[in-house]
Parts: structure tokens; C-alpha cells; sequence
């Protein structure tokens, strides 16, 4: 089974008392924090955090050599991002209020009962990933590139909005916190979703599972499964998807459909990391890092009462909304000749060549079904090509005659069969430019759709326009 370092960088627990370190080590293990460095001397602190970064620091006030004060102005002097937790006796309180002011993070009494501290532990490394975030994200809005686009490999799109949500992946890509994604059907959440792994390095799978329709029982038993003898049938244990999503990424498809005592498990997996297998009283801990993704919308998702408000702002940690293909259609034509590819390699045979209606045509069709339709359109269309020119009769059947252009069509009145002149004809270079002007407008300024409906390569009508707008600069 593998196992994800959690947090990345280690917590530094610094107490001379080696009994003490080691319980507190097993009671972060415990609480899945599994990325311990104990030090048993403060005096080597310094030499420690100038060779390894750390995530966070606890530290016990009264110690030999270096006391926790000292630390505590080490620290905020020269390692500020660190947040450092103090750990005091009964009777010095108000020292560790002093501390407080000194910049320590927070300090915690120390007792037999260790889940306080382990809870102020975990708020730490929280708040350090969300300013590692926030870093991270206005740096990406200066710089458009990308880190590892081969993360993104399989994503077709040349799409601004969709770059701006890959920036976004890459820069929450190490949190541990879940991920919600939002969009229509067939946007490609899971695509998505399976991104947001890859980016994050992850040693363990990505485990899929949609959940839609489940009842309570079978959602149980797929995600945490059971003991032997659980319940009728069951001859054998069952160690469920959160197991095989150990160290990994555990997705969770269409979650707007889950039942209430559902939601209520997936809570305790989400706020606790912990679960129970049916027929099991032995609470479980988990490392999976959880991606939920919904049709619904994250407005109706909150309103709807069906749905618990504490669930979704739990999952709504990381919020990724995917823009439907009716907002993208500049990704169209990239679409249409990677699902041509994949058709044709998947059928044994050659590539057709694109009629240079289909283009037009699509840029007029909403796509309620978004990239899927796209997708099984054109399969459909090579599955009923003989020739070298795809077949798209069908298509169009589908998609719905818009016109012999395929293009918006113009407000003002056409008269005689395609073009009507006043009384003063104009001179063939306004004319060049009228249309060129007017195929631009009917395709909502995108330059393939354009060109398609002129007859030109989209090179030739780049460097027109271009033209256009030198001469109408001088």
C-alpha cells in the first residue's frame, strides 16, 4: 500500500523529554500526519532548519541550552514562513502569551490528552498551504507559463479561460485539501479531475467512482467496504476504494445525488480523513486527497436542502469550474481533428479529409452535450464514411440546417441570390474588406470559422487583416 508523506515537508517537534516526542509522534501518526522530525536537543535546531525545509514547529517552552523563547526569535527572524507552536507546563501561561506577542503561532498546554495540540498542529499546516497557495497563484498571474504542460497533455484546448484553470491546478496541486469540480455534462470533469492528480505527484492511484444512484448500503460498502460476515453473502472481506485510494486520489463523481446518510460518511471522510467498514467497529484513517465533481451548479448545489451546507463548504475547499464547449468554440476545430484521429485509429483506417461546411455548422450548435457529444458526433460520422471526405449527413441531421454558411445570420436584408450592390459600387478592395469584415462578425470573430466560410487558409486571412488594420493606421 502506498503512503503519501503528509505534510510534505516534516514537523519539527523539539522537546529534550524523548518519552514526550515519541508519544506526540504517535498521536500525529494517528491522525494521519505521518512526516515527523523529533529533536531532542534545541541547541541543533539551527543547523536542522538551514539544511531541511519544515512545515511547522513545536516546540516545549522550558528546555535546557536553547529554551523555546529562543527559538521562537530564531525562527521569526530568519524563518518567518514557519509557523511555531509553543508547548508550555501549567504554571507558565502567561509566559506563552508573551510568546504569542514574540510571533509564535500558538501555544498549547501540555497534557495526557494530546488531540488538542494534533488539531493546532493540522490548523498550522493548513494555513502554511494556503499562503504557499496564494504565492503561488499571484506569481502564476504575472506568468503565463505553465510548469509541466505534459500534465495537461490529454486536455485538447487553446482556450484562455481553460489555460487559466490549468495555472490554477498547478498551484493547488500539492494541498491536501479537497477539490470540488463544477461544469455540464460531458465538459470532462474526470479529465479534470485526473489533472489535478498528476499535478500533485501523488505515489497512490486515481480511483474514479461515480456515485450517482447509490443507496446508502452500496455506497458504504464501495467506498469503505466490509468485514467477513457484515451481512448476508458476505464470505469474504471487502477493503474498499479508500483503501486502493491510499496515497492517491480518490474522485467522486456526481455528488449532488447523494443520499443524506451518505453525505453525513462522506463528511467524517472529508473533515476527519477517517471511516468505518461495514460490520466494523475499528475507526480507519486515510491519506487520499478527495475530488468531488457535480452538473449541478455550485449556487443550486448550496440552496438545494437535499444537499448539506457543511458538506459543500467542506468539498468547496478548491473550487474548479469547467466552461461548457458553447463558451470555447475557438477549441472546435482542435476537437474535431483529435476526435478524427481517435476515430479513425480505432476503425483501422485512413483519415478523411473535413468538408468545409462542418466548421460553420458547429459554430452555430449550442452543444447541450458539450465535448462528449462532440466526441460520439464525430465517431458517428467516420463510422459512415466510405470515401476520402467525412460524411456528416448525419451530423447535420442532428445538429439542424442553420443556414448554407453555417454562420450567424446577418441582420440586414439580403437581396438577389447572395450579394446586394447600392447605386455606387464599390471598389473591389472595400468589397475585400466589407467581407472579410462581415465573415469575421458572423463567426464571433474566430478566425478558423472565418476563413473556412471564405474559401481561404486562416493564414491568408490573418495577414489580410492584419493589412487592414495597418491601412487604416496610416
Amino acid at each position: 500500500m502506498n503512503k503519501t508523506a503528509f505534510p510534505k515537508n516534516p514537523v519539527l517537534l523539539v522537546d529534550d523529554e524523548e518519552t514526550w516526542t515519541r508519544s506526540f509522534s504517535l498521536a500525529l501518526k494517528s491522525a494521519g500526519i505521518n512526516n515527523i522530525l523529533c529533536c531532542n536537543d534545541s541547541r541543533e535546531v539551527e543547523s536542522i532548519l538551514e539544511t531541511t525545509e519544515v512545515e511547522v514547529i513545536a516546540a516545549d517552552l522550558a528546555m535546557p541550552h536553547v529554551t523555546g523563547e529562543d527559538l521562537i526569535r530564531l525562527v521569526t527572524s530568519r524563518y518567518a514562513d514557519i509557523p511555531i507552536l509553543v508547548i508550555t507546563g501549567m504554571s507558565q501561561v502567561e509566559t506563552a502569551v508573551q510568546c504569542v506577542k514574540l510571533g509564535a503561532f500558538d501555544f498549547f498546554v501540555k497534557t495526557y490528552d494530546k488531540s488538542s495540540l494534533v488539531s493546532g498542529i493540522r490548523h498550522a499546516i493548513q494555513i502554511r498551504e494556503l499562503k504557499r497557495e496564494n504565492t503561488t497563484l499571484r506569481s502564476r498571474f504575472f506568468d503565463d507559463r505553465l510548469e509541466d504542460p505534459e500534465t495537461f497533455a490529454n486536455i485538447v484546448t487553446s482556450n484562455s479561460a481553460m489555460r487559466s484553470i490549468f495555472k490554477y491546478i498547478e498551484a493547488i496541486a500539492e494541498s491536501s485539501q479537497p477539490v470540488l469540480i463544477t461544469g455540464e455534462s460531458g465538459v470532462g470533469k474526470e479529465l479534470i479531475a485526473g489533472a489535478i492528480h498528476r499535478a500533485s505527484g501523488r505515489s497512490g492511484e486515481f480511483v474514479p467512482v461515480n456515485v450517482a444512484g447509490l443507496d446508502d448500503n452500496i455506497f458504504a460498502d464501495t467506498l469503505f467496504g466490509h468485514k467477513k460476515g457484515a451481512f448476508t453473502g458476505a464470505d469474504k472481506a471487502r477493503p474498499g476504494l479508500v483503501v486502493n485510494a491510499a496515497g492517491g486520489t480518490l474522485f467522486l463523481d456526481e455528488i449532488g445525488d447523494l443520499a443524506h446518510a451518505s453525505q453525513l460518511k462522506l463528511l467524517r471522510l472529508v473533515q476527519e480523513r477517517e471511516y468505518m467498514a461495514i460490520g466494523s467497529d475499528l475507526t480507519r484513517k486515510t491519506d487520499a486527497r478527495i475530488i468531488a465533481a457535480t452538473n449541478i451548479s455550485p449556487e443550486d448545489l448550496n440552496k438545494n436542502v437535499r444537499f448539506r451546507s457543511d458538506l459543500y463548504y467542506r468539498l468547496k475547499a478548491h473550487h474548479v469550474h469547467i466552461p461548457p464547449l458553447r463558451d470555447r468554440k475557438e477549441d472546435l476545430l482542435l476537437l474535431v481533428d483529435h476526435f478524427l484521429a481517435q476515430a479513425c485509429r480505432n476503425e483501422g483506417r485512413g483519415k478523411p479529409e473535413i468538408p468545409t461546411d462542418l466548421l460553420p455548422l458547429l459554430m452555430g450548435y449550442s452543444f447541450p452535450g458539450n465535448i462528449r457529444e462532440l466526441q460520439f458526433l464525430i465517431m458517428d460520422a467516420v463510422s459512415c464514411t466510405e470515401g476520402n471526405i467525412l460524411n456528416i449527413e448525419r451530423l447535420k441531421n442532428h445538429v439542424g440546417k442553420i443556414g448554407s454558411s453555417g454562420l450567424k445570420k446577418s441582420s440586414t436584408p439580403v437581396a438577389g441570390s447572395n450579394i446586394a450592390f447600392g447605386p455606387v459600387l464599390p471598389t473591389l478592395k472595400e468589397a475585400c474588406e466589407e467581407l472579410t469584415l462581415e465573415a469575421m462578425r458572423r463567426a464571433d470573430n474566430n478566425q478558423a470559422a472565418a476563413a473556412q466560410s471564405l474559401g481561404i487558409s486562416r493564414q491568408a486571412l490573418n495577414k489580410r487583416l492584419n493589412k487592414m488594420k495597418t491601412d487604416n493606421t496610416d
